[in-house]
């Protein structure tokens, strides 16, 4: 790595760099407002009204109501806690829950659970390019479903999937619940919760250049969820446990900075993506995974997913990494499982194409000039692995 070029970070997907602003904001409320914000003296309802102030920013950004927001740990907690305790809460009424075969790990998890608890899971498939049919959706509705958990926006490949179609077609079937994980999606994409008929819609601040350890779910107004963390009686009974008012205050001002500049952001970001995948078409080697056509519309602003087949990805990974820059193979959470992502053997890949993947994510730091480094630099990489690649062909 030359000393003089700045580190490169293309992982936005696994985590972003705090935003200055939300860093000054974490501080300041750590160093004045430490108290409990359940106590009833001056301090904890100083910090109580903090709480407050930031769940109704968070119904004014996205046109609910404040009660209809839940803080929690992160996008993980999100997601458990939409999905399983929106199954519990309805298994009197039927124990069938649809989800897709893409779907992010700690989501597949909750969905083993609800299985391994007797409940019957349908995966629904998806095609080249990671998308779902919703023609498949509306057959696999029985008398006895109650849930549906779909991904605004896959965190490996960054296919968007028709949540509007899919909400319009629940719609039909008011005893099913829609939940909708939007870790990759919020500050990039328009969400409209209320339009498209979203029960249920997972947030995560660290995605976002806010404080890793917070997140938030959206949970519409006389929906019925089993808490996972019993307790005080916090967060409208759904988790208990003190309030991290630090870390919540800090996520949602980063989420308010993160929506005023959604626009203008995601614009920029894909045409740095675009630009990337067109200098990257020069380089047979490295094939691109989900794209419709080299201009797909249907993919996220700030993901682009391509594959060395035959090649290990963390060998690529590491030869970037020598060179200034990141990037990942799959989601951070199952990074380091060596086996081929599910994601992509989903999608219809050969074993060499998902063993092989790469992740490149954007964000605000990035400019033309970064992304050509960036390709100037795997073209380089390709170039010194190719006799390798030879090697293992030809044993």
């Amino acid at each position: 790595m030359n000393q003089e070029e700045p580190l490169l970070y293309f992982d936005h997907c696994a985590s972003t760099p705090p935003h200055p602003e939300v860093i000054r904001t974490l501080v300041e409320v750590m160093e004045r407002h430490y108290a409990n914000p359940s106590s009833i003296h001056r301090l904890g309802l100083d910090a109580g009204r903090l709480l407050g102030g930031a769940r109704e920013l968070m119904g004014r950004l996205f046109g609910t109501t404040s009660e209809e927001w839940v803080f929690t740990s992160g996008g993980t907690e999100s997601n458990q806690l939409a999905i399983k305790g929106a199954a519990y809460a309805a298994k009197h009424r039927g124990k069938h829950v649809i989800t897709s075969a893409t779907e992010h790990p700690s989501v597949r998890e909750a969905f083993e659970r609800l299985a391994a608890d007797g409940f019957e899971v349908t995966y629904l498939p998806v095609n080249d390019v990671g998308m779902i049919s919703i023609g498949q959706l509306q057959e696999a509705i029985r008398p006895d479903t109650t849930l549906v958990s779909l991904m605004h926006v896959n965190n490996e490949v960054g296919t968007i999937q028709p949540i509007e179609e899919a909400g319009k077609l629940l719609r039909q079937h008011p005893g099913i619940s829609f939940h909708v994980d939007g870790v990759q999606s919020i500050g990039k994409l328009p969400i409209r919760l209320r339009e498209w008929g979203v029960d249920l819609f997972s947030g995560s601040a660290h995605k976002l250049r806010g404080p890793k350890g917070t997140g938030f779910l959206y949970v519409r107004s006389g929906m019925r969820l089993e808490p996972l963390l019993g307790g005080g009686g916090q967060e409208g009974g759904l988790r208990g446990g003190t309030p991290n008012v630090p870390g919540i205050v800090a996520s949602v001002k980063a989420l308010r900075m993160a929506l005023e500049s959604q626009q203008e952001r995601a614009e920029r970001m894909r045409a740095l993506r675009t630009r990337l995948l067109l200098r990257l078409q020069q380089l047979p080697e490295l094939i691109i995974n989900g794209e419709a056509d080299s201009l797909s519309v249907k993919q996220a602003p700030h993901i682009l997913h391509l594959s060395y087949p035959g090649m290990k990805p963390e060998v690529i990974v590491h030869a970037l990494e020598e060179r200034g820059i990141i990037i990942s193979t799959k989601s951070a959470c199952s990074s380091r499982d060596e086996r081929p992502s599910e994601v992509l053997l989903a999608m219809g890949y050969p074993i060499p194409r998902a063993a092989g993947g790469l992740r490149v994510s954007f964000g605000d730091e990035h400019d033309e000039a970064t992304v050509d480094r960036l390709a100037e630099a795997l073209e380089a990489v390709v170039r010194l692995l190719k006799p390798l690649e030879r090697g293992i062909t030809s044993k």
